[in-house]
Parts: structure tokens; sequence; C-alpha cells
């Protein structure tokens, strides 16, 4: 195939490099100042749709400018409708052109390659590229949004179980602060006591009074609305909790070794929170499994353990009716944040929690000691992945989805514009066709007028590489020898020159 038409439409090579050049930079006036800056993407579209029109006609390195504007505008915003848009566009122009100009149709499969491979193929690696860019800046974004709201769930966690924390100092501290009103009170009645003695104790009975009122204030204020009132001594019974989950139907048994006599009543509470919360757990997320309980006391600590077996066969990790829980068990933290509380609840008497899969089921240990240290122990980490969030999965499914139109819609739109190219110049072909017998039947020095009814109505598109260049005042004219692409003579063409209106040479151009 040869480009050397463009020598012969005047002014089409510096089109061409206007064209070409125009996506690139583009100048604009901003604020009154020249400046050159990129054009959006629908100017780029433009020029590139422009440019491959016009280097169609000029030569293949003209693609290089052309491909950089299809790239820039799909890197862009806008949506892949603009693209349609005007790929139809140059298509329609490229038709009008060919119906107005013939010879066109030579270039038809180089018009094809442009469109393919500077045009479609560049627009979809840079849209590609920024849904890809824009993928990551989301995820990071997601994923550090998801670390603040989980940090944020679990402070939230340790600060519900610090005021479940100070309902129990209440109950505590309210307790002795009754026994000191009480023993003023005693103290007043005293038979023998003086009147200013009388008075100190009876003060003295006043302020207790007022301190529980006060104490039990504050922790009302640090109570959120949905928890229970503070519980009585008798929740902190790990024996009672024990028996009350068995008797709500969950098989559960509980194993003690050693003295729990003079055990501090901040370790008795944290074991007995550690055997609630994982009662409440193994309720919930495992139904029908066996719990055991196990509880060992020593000089200086005490230790619990829960472990609860796997699931009974046919029961769902989560029921869609709420399990049987425990008596007296507070509304279970969603996220794990039951477990956050938890270890709160423990590093505040100084003491460990360690909790996992074991043995095919799940297992919370504590290591609780009787003395807490000066210094409390520090959190541990929350290694927990975070999930993936739906939109980011969404994200990550339309990046494949265009990274597979991507590979696939260039093969298929230059696969059709190919069979459109070649059914068209098939039948541009076969109007074109001169009839083996009626060439053999011209003789040399007809006039044209005799010959006018036996050629075709237009002349072959297509110029075999052996044809030699006109004479001066000689006019030839090329007819096809057939328009069945698969013949063997597809591509040869006859040859018949005029002079003054008479046949001076007939010739059959074969490659």
């Amino acid at each position: 195939m040869t480009f050397g038409s463009a020598g012969r439409l005047p002014g089409l090579r510096n089109l061409s490099l206007v064209n070409s050049f125009s996506p690139v930079l583009v100048k604009r006036t901003a604020g009154g100042r020249p400046g050159l800056r990129w054009a959006d993407p629908g100017g780029l579209l433009v020029s590139a749709t422009a440019a491959f029109g016009a280097l169609s006609l000029v030569g293949w390195w003209w693609g290089l400018p052309t491909a950089v504007a299809a790239f820039a505008a799909g890197r862009g915003p806008g949506s892949g409708r603009t693209v349609v848009l005007f790929l139809a566009g140059a298509l329609a122009a490229g038709a009008v052109a060919v119906a107005f100009v013939p010879s066109l149709l030579a270039l038809a499969t180089q018009f094809v390659a442009v469109v393919v491979l500077a045009v479609l193929v560049p627009w979809f690696v840079g849209r590609f590229s920024r849904q890809y860019r824009e993928l990551v800046r989301a995820g990071w974004e997601r994923a550090e949004q998801m670390e603040r709201e989980r940090r944020l769930v679990a402070e939230q966690a340790r600060l519900l179980e610090r005021a479940r924390i100070a309902q129990d100092m209440h109950d505590v501290l309210g307790h002795d602060l009754s026994l000191i009103a009480l023993s003023a009170g005693a103290l007043k009645l005293a038979p023998g006591l003086d009147e200013q003695h009388r008075r100190a104790a009876q003060d003295i009975r006043g302020r207790a009074a007022a301190a529980v009122e006060r104490l039990g204030e504050v922790i009302g204020v640090l109570r959120e609305e949905s928890e229970s009132p503070p519980r009585g001594p008798g929740d902190a019974d790990i024996a009672r909790l024990v028996g009350d989950a068995a008797a709500s139907g969950l098989p559960v048994g509980l194993s003690v070794d050693g003295d729990a006599s003079g055990l501090p009543s901040a370790v008795g509470r944290a074991a007995h929170r550690v055997v609630q919360e994982a009662l409440t757990n193994a309720a919930k997320h495992a139904p029908g499994a066996s719990v055991s309980v196990e509880l060992s006391h020593t000089a200086g600590e005490t230790r619990v353990a829960v472990h609860n077996g796997a699931p009974a066969a046919g029961a769902a990790g989560r029921s869609a009716q709420p399990a049987a829980q425990p008596s007296g068990a507070p509304p279970s933290g969603r996220g794990g944040r039951g477990l956050i509380g938890l270890d709160e609840r423990v590093r505040h008497v100084g003491g460990s929690l360690d909790h996992g899969p074991r043995d095919g089921g799940f297992t919370v240990a504590a290591r609780l000691p009787h003395r807490a240290p000066a210094q409390l122990p520090p959190r541990p980490a929350d290694n927990r992945e975070s999930p993936v969030p739906p939109g980011y999965r969404r994200a990550r499914r339309r990046v494949r989805r265009t990274l597979l139109t991507a590979l696939t819609v260039p093969l298929a739109a230059g696969a059709m514009l190919l069979a459109v190219v070649g059914t068209w110049e098939t039948v541009a072909a076969s109007r074109s066709v001169l009839d083996p017998g009626d060439y053999a039947r011209l003789r040399v020095g007809q006039d044209r007028s005799e010959i006018q009814k036996v050629l075709p109505d237009r002349q072959s598109v297509e110029r075999p590489a052996g044809a030699v260049p006109e004479e001066r005042g000689v006019t030839c004219e090329f007819y096809a020898m057939t328009a069945d692409r698969f013949d063997d003579r597809s591509g040869d063409a006859y040859r018949l020159c005029f002079r003054d209106g008479r046949l001076v040479s007939r010739d059959a151009l074969t490659p």
C-alpha cells in the first residue's frame, strides 16, 4: 500500500501537523495572561479525532501524538459515551468522504488500524490507569477511616467497662459508707456521751449519707440508659452464674481448685465478668456446644479459663433467634467490643487476658493477681483484620471490567471495522470489474465512445505496484480483474490509456 496521496493534496501535511499536536498543548488565556496547559478531555478527543483522520493520509508516525491525546482523554473525567460519540462521528465523516472521493477507500485499512491502535487502545489504557489510581487512593482513604472507626469502637468499649468498674466501686464504697453512717448513728445514741460529741456523731452520719447519695448520682451519669441498675453482691457468685446458664439449656460444667477465701472483691468481680462474657459468647456463637469453666485459686493469683467446643451438628454459628444467655448477662458488644471491655477489666486489676480458637472451639483465659502492680500492664495491640467494605469490592470489580474491556473492545471493534471495510471494498470492487472477454476485444486506436459501453461504472481504487507513471497528455484508467479477494488475481488490474479520446495502450498489470 502506498501513502503518496498526501503529496497530491496541497496543505494536507501541514494540516496534519497542526491537528496532531493540537491535543497536546492548547493555548488559553486565564486572567488576561496567556499560557500553555493541558486541554480538557473533550477537547483532547476532538483534536485526536481530527488528527487520526489526517494521519490516515500522511504516515504512521503521526500516531504517537494522537495516542498521547487519546491516553490523556482516557485519564480525564467523564464517561465512555464521549469516545463512542466521537468515534461514531469519525466513522460517519469517513463514510461521507469515501462517498465523495472513492479513491480514499484504498486507505480504509490504514484508517481502521489508526482508530484501533492510536485511539481506542490508548484511551482504554488511560481509563484503566485512572480507575486504578482512584481505586488505590480510595482504598487507602477507606483503610484510614476504618482504622479510626476501629479505634473509636475499642475506646468506647473500654470506657463502658470503666463505667461498670465504677458501678462496682459504688457498690463497695456505698456499702462501707452506709456502715459508717450506721456506726455514727449508734454513737449518737450512746448513753453518757456529751452534747459536743453527739453533734459530731450526727455530723458524721449526715456527711456519710450525703456522700452515698452523691456517689450514686455520679455513677448514674456514667451508666448508659440501656444498662440495668448496679447489681447486688450475689451476682458475683460464679457458681450461681453457671447454674443459671445450665438451667437455661447451656451444657456447662464448673470445676474449682483452691480456696477462694480472702479473694479481693475487684478480682472476684473481674473473674465473674470473664465467666459471664465467655458464657454469653458461647451461647450466641456456638449453640449446643459443651462449655467448661475452670477456676484455680492460689495465694497470689486466680486463673479463670472458659472453653467451648465446636457447635453441635446442624446448629448454625449464629442462629436467627437469639440463643439463651446466662441470667443477668449484659448485652454483648458487637464486633468484639465485649472482649475489648473484658480485657480492660482484667487490665485494671493488673492481669492479662488471652482468647482465641483452640482445639476446634474457643477459649477465654484470664490471669488475675490478688495484688495489683504499681503500673498497669499495657493494652494489647489489636491485630484483627478489617473487613473489606462492599464499595471497595465494587471498585475492584469495576477496574477488572475496564481491563477486560480494554483488551476485548479494541479487538472486537477492529474486527468489526475490518469486516465493514472489507464488505464495502468488495461491493466497490464488483462495480469496477472489467470482463476478460471485453478486455480481449479492445483494440488500440479505438475511440473512447466505442468502448464506453463495455467499461464498468467506476475505476478500481487500488493501483498495482508495477504501474508506471503516466506520460504527458496520456490519461490512464484502471479496472479490476476480479472482486473475489480469495482469487489469485485479486489486486491485479487492467490499465487502459487514452490520448485525445483514443485508446493508445492496454495492459494487464500483475504484481
